[in-house]
């Protein structure tokens, strides 16, 4: 293990968080300002020099200058829109990082062979189309990117056995990000939670160095739609600022517990255990 991360400094533990633009507004969290509201009116690029700074690295900052710690996060764009394309579901995980392992990148993006040279903690999400499923139609196809749950299920046992692999890294995955109700169909968003309801009390099993943060639930509170009051709009499935910063904060108190505690002391959205 030391010798994977000897160009580590002392203590410091590196962590990748691969994601798009869902991931990203929970990366920013809320970074308005009084004088950057008021300055949005006039001019958004003025506005933008009064924004805070992103919120889930400035938790860290401040966490390292606290607890004197030495803990540093990338955001990482997984996969690239060029040339793998915007894809980043079970299918592409399987198809990058199992299928295509090895030391070199498959289509310019890092297999986890490359990955695990460098961080030590891997957060991996999908963006909100996962969850349109569609229904399950024969055995599955580990090697389809079709959307059905027989196929999901397949492509994740495959990255469970993938992630074993690799003992020393700690892996956190985010359940998908859910769908307001007005783009996706009922059937996609009852076959979405029944999914990653198995990935909660099925594929991940305890005592391994998997762990999860479930961003469905924190979206959904229990149903199947992203609560419209969460979303930037009854038509844009992506997070508000307000939620973002929400989940930017419990999303750092779950990495932050799953370094130091094996996640014992956080539920599975972050909230402390009491």
């Amino acid at each position: 293990m030391i010798s994977c991360h000897h160009n580590l400094k002392k203590d410091e533990i590196r962590i990748g968080f691969l994601h798009h633009s869902t991931g990203q507004c929970i990366w920013e969290g809320n970074r308005s300002t009084f004088l950057s509201i008021k300055l949005d009116k006039i001019s958004h690029r003025v506005a933008w020099k009064f924004k805070k700074s992103p919120s889930l690295p400035r938790l860290f900052r401040n966490y390292n200058k606290e607890q004197h710690k030495n803990y540093k996060i990338d955001d990482i764009v997984f996969p690239k829109k060029s040339p793998y394309g915007w894809s980043n579901y079970p299918y592409d995980y399987y198809n990058i990082w199992v299928k295509h392992s090895g030391d070199m990148p498959f289509m310019e993006e890092p297999t986890l062979e490359i990955l695990s040279k460098k961080y030590q903690t891997i957060i991996l999400k999908h963006c909100f189309p996962v969850c349109n499923i569609q229904a399950d139609s024969g055995k599955g196809d580990i090697n389809s990117d079709h959307k059905t749950i027989v196929n999901y299920k397949l492509q994740y046992l495959g990255l469970r056995e993938k992630f074993h692999s690799f003992p020393h890294i700690k892996f956190i995955l985010l359940t998908g990000a859910a769908q307001v109700s007005s783009n996706i169909k009922e059937p996609e968003a009852l076959r979405a939670k029944e999914f990653f309801s198995w990935v909660i009390k099925e594929w991940d099993i305890p005592n391994d160095n998997i762990y999860i943060w479930d961003l469905f639930s924190l979206q959904t509170e229990g149903g199947i739609y992203f609560s419209e009051d969460y979303s930037k709009s009854k038509d844009d499935s992506h997070p508000n600022e307000l939620f973002s910063e929400r989940a930017s904060n419990l999303l750092f108190s779950r990495i932050i517990d799953i370094i130091e505690n094996d996640g014992s002391r956080t539920n599975l959205i972050g909230e402390e255990i009491k």
